[in-house]
């Protein structure tokens, strides 16, 4: 229970980082502050990040900083391309209250003229497993499944790699032209607090980016509702905020509900040693979360009536 709870603020509410392969993420809604590269060196998120990255792919030193930016104190954003400006390029979305790196997207680094899209089933599963395992350790405990999706405009594959026992990917990976997207979803073998999985959907897949946060007995208590009934709701296109409105329940109270859960998680984590320990006092953590928060209960699920 404990490690799902962390999950939600240590992993990712996005599931897919980058516009390239769906509609525009939670996070893109709420104001980016830009970075100069200067920012980023001295900034802790940012500094710890590119330490990361460094001693991951050395080669990196060398790459320019040709974007950056802040979410809110929720999400730090780093984009490096070789300097030259048309080589290699690698994006990386750190969590900005824990420094857990959430998604990486690495772009352009095989050959033009035999890029990933081209490759077989079995090299793109290799290029992968190199990446995940340079950037998170090693991924031997996971299992793998490869789907191929239906993109009219280009190849594009799905991978998943669970642990033995969870319905949800631990990590979530998608290979289109030459990039490569990693998101650390961080799915554990379902916990008792888990009452329903894939709360929302996204193309007609089960989406678990939510689940963490939207799994609370506390909630559930608030909005006089029970989990299956949350989710068939919110398969009818409503939001998290709409449902409790039409409860006479208001949006900061849900809000507070869910980031208190959140934050005690974490706090717990800390205590158990499972994650690093935050500077930050109880209220810092509490007004960090809520923009995350706030992006879960708004967010709508699309219905076919929608696309």
């Amino acid at each position: 229970m404990k490690k799902r709870l962390i999950g939600g603020i240590v992993a990712a509410a996005i599931l897919i980082p980058t516009a390239a392969y769906a509609a525009p993420t939670l996070i893109e809604m709420f104001t980016r502050t830009p970075m100069t590269a200067e920012q980023v060196k001295t900034d802790e998120v940012g500094k710890a990040t590119l330490e990361n990255l460094y001693s991951t792919f050395p080669e990196t030193k060398s790459f320019e900083i040709i974007d950056a930016s802040n979410v809110q104190g929720v999400q730090t954003s780093i984009i490096l391309q070789e300097k030259e400006g048309t080589g290699k390029k690698i994006t990386l979305h750190t969590n900005s209250i824990t420094g857990a790196i959430e998604h990486v997207i690495q772009e352009n680094w095989e050959p033009k003229e035999k890029p990933l899209n081209t490759l077989s089933d079995q090299e793109i599963k290799s290029k992968v497993d190199y990446l995940i395992d340079k950037m998170y350790g090693n991924i031997e405990e996971y299992e793998f499944a490869l789907e191929k999706m239906e993109n009219p405009d280009q190849k594009t594959f799905m991978l998943n790699y669970t642990k033995k026992g969870s319905k949800t990917p631990f990590y979530q990976v998608f290979v289109q032209s030459n990039t490569i997207s990693v998101s650390l979803i961080g799915g554990e073998i379902t916990p008792s607090n888990i009452k329903v999985e894939g709360l929302f959907s996204r193309d007609g897949k089960p989406d678990y980016s939510a689940d963490a946060y939207l799994n609370d007995a506390e909630l559930f208590s608030l909005l006089k509702i029970s989990p299956e009934e949350l989710k068939q709701e919110l398969a009818k296109g409503k939001s998290v905020v709409e449902i409790a409105a039409s409860k006479n329940v208001s949006k900061q109270q849900v809000i507070d509900v869910i980031a208190k859960t959140q934050v005690e998680g974490q706090i717990q984590g800390e205590i158990n040693g499972e994650v690093p320990k935050s500077n930050r006092s109880n209220e810092q953590q509490l007004k960090a979360i809520e923009p995350k928060v706030l992006q879960i209960i708004e967010h709508k699920n699309e219905t076919p009536s929608k696309k």
